[in-house]
């Protein structure tokens, strides 16, 4: 099995509009593959317009926003695809579905990469920035996971949030722990009285 990165994928919506979510992505020979979830509004609009763009940045805002309903993020057109991606994306890939294998949890489509460029240096890995990254993973199966490994996996990217974060880490931060409280005080049901 190949790495899996993640990036920010966008793709074009039918009405024209660019609906943007986190996804991983992996590299197999000359495809960039991608295996959004069924069901899923990316899955409909790759299937839809077999397009997509995805933009590599280093603002984990963008990743825990989507998660966590701050979506508004500048966007600018792609120079090959009708599709938008992040205007202030380090480096992105604009995308061309070639063939999709079908799998009733997850389909791959498998793309060709038909344009990159690079829009600024990378300035680095970040240890907050990584645990951002998680969190948001977290985050994306809040209905697969326990309470009590939610819990602990925060506890334990709280450490590298604590030691390493910068201010767009914290915001980021605070939006996740927000929806995963939030999640667990929902599931917490009040004991009936007699």
């Amino acid at each position: 099995m190949s790495q899996i990165f993640e990036a920010i994928l966008s793709t074009a919506t039918a009405d024209g509009a660019t609906h943007i979510a986190p996804l991983g992505f992996r590299r197999e020979g000359e495809f960039i593959v991608l295996a959004p979830f069924h069901p899923s509004r990316t899955l409909d609009n790759l299937r839809a317009g077999g397009i997509a763009a995805l933009s590599h940045t280093d603002d984990v805002r963008v990743f825990a926003g989507c998660l966590t309903g701050h979506r508004d993020w500048p966007l600018t057109p792609c120079a090959e695809i009708a599709c938008g991606r992040l205007s202030h994306a380090l480096s992105h890939s604009e995308l061309r579905v070639e063939r999709v294998e079908e799998d009733a949890t997850r389909p791959r489509f498998l793309c060709r990469e038909v344009a990159h460029a690079s829009h600024a240096p990378f300035p680095g890995h970040n240890r907050a920035q990584a645990a951002v990254i998680e969190a948001c993973i977290l985050v994306s199966r809040l209905g697969m996971l326990s309470a009590d490994k939610l819990m602990r996996e925060m506890a334990y990217l709280a450490i590298a949030i604590y030691k390493t974060a910068g201010p767009n880490e914290w915001e980021a931060w605070g939006w996740l722990k927000h929806k995963i409280d939030s999640h667990l005080a929902a599931q917490q049901t009040p004991e009936v009285t007699p």
